[in-house]
């Protein structure tokens, strides 16, 4: 026998806890399965300063544990696991957890969120936290009047690199080819700032560091070879975000970086009564902040879903 729901919502983050905290006020009793990790991307993230209500500062996992905490208040089920299968072919729609449980589910909100891609160096992974970072709006801070590393030539790139010069000492730009991606407008943008140093045809080696975090990052010439060391404190990767919707693609609308297509305004997506929320849907803001508010939005849409229908 499947197990029958109103409201289930996949991931965990701040966009999937706070469409479980808004559900469950609804009397929704929604249904949170927390995936493969659980908090999302902010678990891995130390100092959260720009959070609204944290005049000290968070840890990201304190702020997911609270977050988690308030959506048990409301009655939400959170349980720890993964949807592996969907079908949205048809309402109720079929999903299958941890290969085994069946659930039928009046409405399902996706909140699986994007992962930064990262270069796949082991000295990357070792500092990751501690100058090794996938979002200048969220770190940079910490690195005023200090120099960073930029990793990327395409418009995100571009962005963080001129974001990150306006709090910096000097930004390296390092570009793995002799031409940037990014929008004429972006490139004149970072060519005509003189705190914006571009490192042409070089890629990343290792990221050096000691018990303090980052220190360097050590750099080699495609072209010569060669390979040289720059002196740094934040290393800063700008090469892109994989949505995590494979699980999707069969019944949901993606855009051509695999995000989920969204109906301006709304969190709905192409199939009625399936919503989307946070890092999924979202390629251009990815912060915590306007995670949450899209969460609340996916809530508010079901809640008037379940009432017209």
């Amino acid at each position: 026998m499947s197990e029958k729901i109103k409201c289930l919502i996949i991931g965990s983050g701040p966009a999937g806890y706070t469409a479980a905290i808004y559900t469950a006020r609804a009397n929704l009793n929604p249904v949170l399965y927390e995936g493969l990790q659980p908090g999302g991307q902010l678990t891995t993230t130390t100092e959260i300063d720009n959070f609204p209500g944290y005049p000290e500062g968070v840890s990201g996992p304190i702020i997911m544990d609270q977050l988690k905490a308030q959506a048990q208040r409301f009655g939400t089920d959170v349980r720890f696991g993964c949807i592996t299968k969907v079908d949205f072919s048809k309402r109720p729609f079929k999903v299958v957890a941890d290969n085994v449980h069946e659930i039928e589910a009046e409405t399902v909100i996706i909140a699986t969120g994007a992962t930064a891609n990262y270069l796949g160096l082991e000295s990357e992974e070792k500092f990751k936290g501690l100058g090794v970072s996938a979002c200048a709006t969220c770190d940079g801070f910490f690195y005023r009047n200090k120099d960073v590393a930029v990793v990327g030539g395409g418009d995100t790139a571009a962005e963080e690199a001129s974001y990150l010069a306006g709090l910096c000492n000097k930004v390296y730009m390092i570009v793995r080819r002799d031409v940037l991606r990014a929008s004429k407008a972006m490139q004149e943008k970072v060519m005509n700032n003189p705190k914006i140093e571009i490192l042409w045809n070089h890629n990343t080696v290792e990221v050096l560091g000691d018990s303090s975090g980052v220190t360097g990052a050590r750099l080699r010439n495609n072209k010569t070879n060669e390979e040289k060391n720059i002196d740094i404190h934040g290393f800063f990767l700008a090469i892109g975000h994989t949505p995590a919707t494979s699980l999707f693609k069969d019944y949901i609308e993606l855009d051509e970086q695999s995000y989920i297509k969204t109906k301006p305004g709304t969190s709905k997506t192409n199939v009625p009564g399936v919503f989307a929320c946070g890092d999924v849907q979202d390629p251009n803001y990815r912060q915590a902040i306007t995670a949450a508010g899209s969460g609340c939005k996916a809530a508010i849409d079901v809640e008037r879903f379940l009432s017209e229908n």
